[in-house]
């Protein structure tokens, strides 16, 4: 027995001096010792695949768990072959930020702070600023300017534009979608100025008693009755007598309120004068040769009998000028005074059918050719 036990002995000791060789071999090789690898399975490796001593695992489960890598749809078994390593692998290194799962990796901040400053160099270049014209982006559709200026609905403007009839600083529109400056660009429809602005037009028919002021001191009732509770201030173009009835108008376009009264412009006012003859044949002839006045010559450009019953004549008389009492001056010098005075036309806009008092909103057209008949 006591044999058998040395024998059991020299064997086991000739198994440790093989072990041992055999482990040195290892270190030389640089592989662990069996009894010094580790298996972790709670996914705490180390990183690149490395245990806890650094050498290299092999023959042994992938780090970070058997068990983790099978629940996320890995491979059981050995590790894989070409298996990530470093920040974005899973499993990596320890004490490092955890990310979920399907988060892609962060940016360095070097590159994030490239991107900030490319960003920052192209919003702060300076602008490059083009001429004003009518196609600036900056502006409005031209159909939408047309249609708050009252020439129809979006729709009827954008016909309008199809069919040529609209122009922009001269230039006759052939597209949709041009955009205008209200305030700055002309546009005009078949040849006739918009007012795009924020201008307001108005034609009264005075009637006789009213003074053409906007406010009377001694309380009269004056024009600035008839436009009351309005945001913006108007004003009377030219004046009528107290007693003359007719067409006058009140906007607070102040360029075009004093072109129509300038003579330069020469803008024709018509008048109906009830008079008492009988009139000589060549009253008309005296009238546009020129009636001598107190204060110089004036003269009619046109004059009619628009109707005679008796000895009562209804006439017309048109003329330029604005001077005061003109019309009843002339007709008294020629021997015929004037019983009732009324104005039917102011340059292109007629008085028509309107009742006396009644105050109406010009339209664009009539507004269009008053532009036209002083250039503007």
């Amino acid at each position: 027995m006591r044999s058998s036990g040395r024998n059991n002995d020299s064997g086991r000791g000739n198994y440790r001096g093989a072990g041992n060789q055999r482990d040195e071999k290892q270190q030389r090789a640089g592989r662990p010792r069996p009894e010094e690898r580790r298996y972790d399975v709670g996914g705490t490796g180390g990183p690149g695949g490395k245990d806890e001593r650094g050498g290299p695992k092999s023959g042994g489960p992938k780090s970070g768990g058997s068990r983790g890598a099978a629940a996320r749809g890995g491979a059981k078994g050995g590790p894989r072959t070409g298996a990530k390593s470093g920040p974005g692998a899973k499993g990596g290194p320890k004490g490092g930020p955890q990310r979920g799962r399907g988060q892609a990796p962060a940016r360095p901040r070097e590159y994030d702070a490239q991107v900030e400053e490319r960003n920052r160099a192209r919003h702060n270049k300076p602008q490059v600023k083009t001429p004003k014209t009518f196609g600036d982006q900056e502006g409005e559709r031209l159909q939408k300017v047309l249609a708050r200026a009252g020439m129809g609905s979006r729709r009827a403007c954008e016909e309008l534009i199809d069919q040529a009839r609209v122009e922009v600083n001269g230039q006759i529109v052939m597209e949709q979608g041009v955009r205008v400056d209200p305030e700055k660009d002309e546009i005009k429809v078949d040849g006739l100025t918009v007012a795009t602005q924020s201008y307001l037009f108005f034609a009264l028919n005075k009637p006789a008693g009213v003074v053409s002021t906007m406010e009377d001191p001694d309380g009269r009732q004056c024009l600035g009755d008839y436009v009351t509770n309005r945001e913006t201030r108007l004003f009377h173009v030219g004046r009528l007598d107290t007693e003359t009835e007719g067409i006058i108008l009140l906007t607070n376009h102040g360029e075009l309120a004093h072109r129509l009264t300038h003579p330069r412009y020469g803008v024709k006012k018509t008048y109906l004068a009830a008079i008492q003859g009988p009139l000589p044949r060549d009253l008309g002839k005296q009238l546009k040769d020129g009636i001598q006045l107190e204060d110089g010559y004036a003269r009619a450009d046109h004059f009619r009998v628009v109707e005679n019953t008796g000895k009562n004549y209804l006439v017309e008389v048109t003329l330029h000028e604005g001077r005061k009492h003109i019309v009843r001056r002339m007709l008294s010098e020629a021997g015929f005074p004037v019983d009732k005075l009324v104005r039917t036309s102011f340059g292109p806009i007629a008085l028509g059918d309107q009742k006396s008092g009644w105050l109406r909103r010009m339209t664009n057209t009539e507004v269009g050719m008053l532009m036209r008949e002083v250039e503007l």
